[in-house]
């Protein structure tokens, strides 16, 4: 059982460190159009759009952020709930 939990955290992790790859692109131009960009955005964008309701400060979008917010909570919640069956 503490295994599964184990590869739910490492999977949730996995997920945002691709939603920071996915943010960190829109720094380079034309990243988006490449291959990894696509890939990205199909898995990434579902989820981000979520969080459009969160709406633009200064031009800057933090719908990323409480995105990844949301997600590191989750991870909490699944390693709480390792250690209770632990």
């Amino acid at each position: 059982m503490i295994f599964l939990f184990s590869i739910i955290s490492r999977l949730i992790q996995l997920y945002m460190l691709l939603i920071f790859v996915f943010v960190l692109m829109s720094w380079f131009p034309g990243a988006y159009q490449t291959k990894l960009g696509q890939w990205l955005a199909k898995i990434c964008v579902p989820y981000l759009k979520v969080f459009q309701f969160v709406p633009p400060i200064f031009g800057l979008d933090f719908s990323p952020i409480l995105a990844i917010i949301v997600l590191e909570m989750a991870q909490y919640g699944v390693v709480a709930l390792s250690n209770f069956f632990y």
